[in-house]
């Protein structure tokens, strides 16, 4: 077989209608170059303060807000080249124009690194007398407080300043395995049962072979999906040991007890909270989902369900096919539940170009959504004409009016709420999605297409990312100890985590084990488990939506615009969840076998 992308478009031909309005960021790429030599200079605005912060209550205002305001102009910079890179990582001049972003956003990170340093040696009698005696600075009271939460995991303002302006490197394994994904991976093409030949991409594998219908396609896919990533297995594996031996030396330089303890700060939750995730799930998802997939090799007709077969269609003839145009206007019914102010947002960023949606050449797979404050959000996605993908639309739409509503209501500095919470006004959107499908169809068959996404949310963040986590947490542990993190550690750690989970119901490959490479989230310290506290979060709000209506949806978009105004624990328990038992991720769980129950009994 040949290797080929020949057949993909390129990003050029991508009609415009397909792609993101970047316009309403710069209105043309001479504006953006202008303004990233702008904010360079405008630095100064803000460095002005050096040495002045704790002098008085109204110049620590000021100071704040001259930072704010030249945050909101560095976020639009850094997005624009981040955006461009990620809709053609191919291109020399959008690689150019983030490597240009990251040695600015260095230099910019080194010389306002004194602004925390400073706020630090305010005491917490000082902000609150500060406080009274300016209630514009409420706005930047939690994040004041948090401030001091850090303030003994601080080193010097040297040293800080040091750290801050070895950023470019410090960020380097990321740039350097997303460069390599995007833009020097390239995959065998295949070939499908008629012998035509079929074009491969990361994206194609992960948006639409992998749930192929046919088998030979699906594993053929596999094949090439697993063959390429071996290949640079060494090199990902050596960039990936480099994040993690900084991450573990970070986190000794800090004071911190584990590398896990640093990473979870941030999120604040405790370690019972993390732990919680990983454990429950696993010990109490893996029969439920070992039943489901017996379900699903028995009703292909499969000898054995590989790993590569878990995201197989059940019913393989019947895979609802969807214009985008059919799927949105879907996803804006299925939202209406919402009320006319979510729904309208919803509406606004389908018709005014946030998604872009093509599948062109240097394109990064899976999907996001970026919120630059101040402008709109923006999604990624590959479209690829199947209903499951109005499922990964519908979930990052639900990230778009989380941040579209917070950035309404709070400052640049209270939009963000932990990560331990951000997966849940998306996950809650699919499953708003599906309850939608069910209550409009008698057909058996759509019935049980429709739980089977449900269980492939619950697999995407329950299980795929779920067992990431799990992965991450062997690996930090093992860093700690001194163990090397060669490739072959790391292939063996992520084959354990699967073949734990899935026992004797699945066959697994020695491919299995090269997964972790698929994955940008373990550059993003311990984001991976906050998928599933996100879905668990969801699934309970999903059912006080359909069980108490109006009340809990006015509840939950309270808790959107509030932002990143609360810890995570009080911002949930706001929403009528208690995060800090075990007890909601128990429920979500029975949910699941709920599920699975439902689906084996229609084939009864």
């Amino acid at each position: 077989m040949s290797i080929t992308t020949t057949t993909r478009w390129s990003r050029s031909d991508v009609p415009e209608e397909q792609t993101w309005d970047l316009t309403d960021l710069f209105p043309h790429e001479a504006a953006w170059v202008q303004e990233l030599v702008n904010i360079q200079k405008a630095v100064s605005e803000v460095t002005d303060y050096k040495g002045k912060l704790n002098s008085d209550s109204a110049t620590l205002l000021n100071a704040l807000q001259t930072l704010e305001a030249f945050q909101q102009r560095v976020i639009r910079v850094a997005v624009y080249a981040n955006l461009r890179s990620s809709a053609d990582g191919s291109d020399p001049d959008n690689q150019r124009d983030s490597a240009k972003v990251s040695s600015a956003m260095a230099s910019i990170n080194a010389k306002l690194s004194f602004f925390q340093s400073e706020l630090l040696t305010l005491s917490a009698e000082t902000i609150e007398q500060f406080l009274n005696e300016q209630p514009e600075l409420k706005t930047y009271q939690k994040m004041l407080e948090d401030l001091l939460e850090d303030k003994a995991h601080t080193l010097s303002p040297e040293m800080e300043e040091t750290l801050a302006a070895l950023s470019e490197v410090h960020n380097a394994p990321y740039m350097i395995y997303q460069r390599s994904k995007s833009a020097d991976m390239e995959f065998e093409s295949i070939n499908n049962p008629d012998g035509v030949e079929l074009p491969m991409s990361a994206a194609l594998y992960e948006d639409r072979y992998e749930f192929s219908a046919d088998t030979n396609t699906r594993r053929a896919a596999y094949d090439s999906f697993t063959k390429t990533l071996n290949q640079y297995k060494n090199t990902f594996a050596a960039t990936y040991a480099t994040e993690v031996t900084k991450q573990v030396t970070m986190s000794k330089l800090r004071n911190y007890d584990s590398v896990t303890d640093m990473l979870l700060a941030p999120q604040q939750v405790t370690k019972e909270m993390y732990h919680n995730q990983l454990d429950v799930i696993q010990k109490e998802l893996a029969p439920h989902m070992r039943r489901f997939a017996k379900l699903k090799k028995e009703k292909l007709g499969l000898d054995e369900i590989r790993y590569c077969d878990l995201k197989a269609p059940l019913d393989p003839e019947f895979n609802p096919k969807s214009t985008y145009e059919d799927a949105t206007a879907t996803i804006l019914e299925a939202l209406k539940v919402m009320g006319p102010e979510y729904t309208e947002i919803m509406r606004e960023g389908i018709a005014n170009r946030w998604i872009d949606r093509s599948d062109n050449v240097g394109k990064a797979n899976g999907a996001f959504c970026s919120s630059p404050y101040g402008i709109h959000p923006y999604i990624l996605i590959t479209w690829t004409d199947t209903m499951r993908g109005a499922f990964v639309l519908a979930h990052e739409l639900g990230h778009a009016g989380h941040f579209y509503l917070a950035g309404k209501n709070q400052s640049l500095v209270n939009t963000r709420p932990s990560t331990y919470f951000i997966e849940a006004p998306s996950t809650l959107n699919e499953l708003l999605l599906a309850e939608h499908l069910m209550k409009n169809t008698d057909d058996v068959r759509m019935k049980r297409w429709v739980i089977t996404q449900l269980l492939g949310t619950y697999h995407h963040n329950f299980v795929t990312h779920l067992l990431e986590g799990e992965y991450q947490r062997r690996i930090y542990d093992l860093a700690e100890q001194g163990v090397p993190l060669t490739a072959n550690v790391l292939c063996k750690e992520k084959q354990e985590a699967l073949e734990n989970f899935w026992g004797e119901e699945v066959t697994f490959d020695e491919g299995a084990g090269l997964t972790w490479m698929r994955q940008q989230h373990y550059y993003m310290g311990l984001y991976p488990y906050t998928y599933s506290a996100g879905l668990t979060v969801s699934t309970a709000v999903a059912q006080k939506i359909k069980n108490d209506g109006q009340s809990a949806v006015d509840s939950w978009l309270d808790v959107l615009r509030a932002g990143g105004t609360q810890k995570p624990l009080e911002l949930i328990k706001q929403a009528g969840v208690d995060m800090s038992k075990p007890d909601a991720i128990k429920v979500a769980v029975h949910y699941v076998g709920s599920l699975v129950d439902e689906l084996v009994k229609s084939y009864e």
